[in-house]
């Protein structure tokens, strides 16, 4: 068994979706400065860098990051790729998927770009509604994506995020998998327990079987 940490590290300069704060750590104690100890004061947003998106994200009322079920986050889980040339994932990319899947983690040509790249790109690949919708289908529990978004909507109305959530799909974003072959993985992920938290930064882990 080996464990493949598919999180992206926050510091200065991590991309950040557009008008999110950016991540920021000023050490206020420093070993190098004479001090004791080092300590820093961070400051970043509820969605940096690999993060959960809880139903409170976009819903009144909806369960907040502190308040997720762990074992929806944790175990079993498939790691999907997706061809290179694809812009939008729609329900022909997605398999039959095998009875009692409940994690999917989307691999596409972002990983890629994240491997070369740490910027903000706004032509990213993401989630259709079609195949949001046979997710929600499927009874999938998770659905994680290497894109700090799991859907690219001009209208601002975010449709695969509404549909996702609403049916109970946690979403988990911003992810790592240039180096992750596609094929069945334990997830192991974690966030931030923010109490009321409408998202939650994450270390995210996958375990080969």
């Amino acid at each position: 068994m080996r464990r493949i940490d598919i999180s992206m590290s926050l510091h200065a300069g991590l991309a950040v979706f557009p008008g999110d704060a950016p991540f920021r750590s000023e050490p206020s104690h420093s070993v190098a400065r004479g001090d004791p100890y080092s300590v820093s004061t961070l400051q970043f947003n509820s969605h940096a860098g690999t993060h959960v998106d809880p139903p409170s994200h976009f819903l009144q009322g909806g369960l907040s990051a502190d308040r997720l079920d762990l074992a929806a986050l944790n175990g079993p889980c498939l790691v999907l790729g997706v061809d290179s040339a694809r812009r939008v994932i729609g329900p022909s990319d997605l398999p039959e998927f095998a009875a009692g899947t409940q994690r999917v983690l989307f691999r596409t040509s972002n990983s890629q770009r994240w491997a070369r790249e740490e910027g903000f790109f706004s032509d990213y690949v993401a989630l259709s509604l079609p195949a949001a919708e046979e997710l929600v289908r499927w009874k999938v529990s998770l659905v994680g994506i290497d894109s700090l978004s799991i859907e690219s909507d001009l209208t601002g109305k975010f449709p695969v995020h509404r549909r996702l959530l609403e049916a109970g799909t946690i979403i988990l974003e911003g992810l790592l998998l240039a180096d992750v072959a596609p094929g069945p993985y334990n997830l192991e992920c974690l966030p931030l327990k923010i109490r009321d938290g409408d998202g939650g930064p994450a270390r995210a882990v996958l375990r080969t079987p």
